[in-house]
């Protein structure tokens, strides 16, 4: 039986998203039509680390609540799902010569770019998890690591590149309707970017800077954007990119758009 499990990019969204029915509903659809994962490695924009690392695998470390001015219940959410030390292993097995080795942060527990989405997908919180950290932004070396860790695929494990596909605070309003309009550089970003993955051109999505319109406005800085390549690499490296979009439509301006990789 085949066992590859497919590859997914996600707009995980600030705290607060996960209030938004739609969305969280989206996320547990989307799971439920998922093979079960036999483990899932996260690829989250809130952790860049160099030399490149994976998060603790000992049970019972506590989440990474890494935001802050929000209410206190953000901070009382609970996600106990046991960490993959055999994940740890495997992934320390095809990157392990990259840039100085991999390494392990035994106090990093899941940021909220992992355990907001990982809520509402595998509310069970059954499925052993880990976290690698981005070493750089570079597009180009984000996908090599994202090819090497194709293998994983086969050995049942989700890979989750967890982000934003528009990613600028400037235009979150909470004062305005959730769904209200976007900006037009965040609708123009998010029509290029839609395009771009159904036609599978990686090399016009590595060199969004300059192929995408409003690149800069979508992305001031492109962290959000980044777990992206990790993820087109995976997919890439098992014969091409069959990109399909499960989410869309935008959040407060900024757009939710979500892709599977077959």
């Amino acid at each position: 039986m085949d066992t590859r499990s497919p590859v997914l990019y996600l707009s995980h969204g600030a705290p607060p998203l996960a209030d938004d029915e739609r969305w969280t509903g989206e996320l547990a659809t989307w799971s439920q039509d998922l093979p079960r994962p036999s483990s899932i490695l996260v690829v989250s924009a809130h952790w860049e680390q160099a030399p490149i690392s994976v998060s603790s695998t000992t049970p019972g470390t506590p989440l990474l609540y890494d935001f802050w001015g929000f209410p206190q219940k953000y901070y009382d959410v609970t996600y106990a799902a046991p960490p993959a030390p055999g994940l740890a292993q495997s992934v320390a097995g095809l990157l392990g010569d990259t840039g100085g080795g991999l390494h392990q942060d035994p106090s990093r527990g899941l940021d909220h770019g992992a355990y907001v989405p990982l809520v509402e997908m595998f509310p069970e919180a059954d499925v052993p998890v880990i976290q690698l950290s981005m070493p750089t932004l570079d597009p180009k070396a984000l996908f090599d690591i994202g090819t090497r860790l194709a293998p994983l695929r086969d050995e049942g494990t989700l890979i989750i590149g967890s982000g934003f596909t528009t990613h600028n605070l400037g235009w979150f309003n909470p004062h305005a309707p959730a769904d209200a309009a976007p900006p037009a550089p965040s609708s123009e970003f998010d029509h290029w970017a839609a395009e771009a993955v159904e036609s599978g051109d990686v090399d016009a999505i590595l060199d969004f800077m300059d192929k995408a319109p409003a690149a800069r406005e979508a992305h001031p800085r492109t962290e959000h954007w980044a777990p992206l390549f990790v993820s087109l690499g995976a997919a890439h490296a098992s014969g091409g990119i069959d990109g399909s979009s499960v989410i869309d439509g935008f959040w407060f301006g900024l757009s939710k758009r979500s892709w599977q990789f077959a």
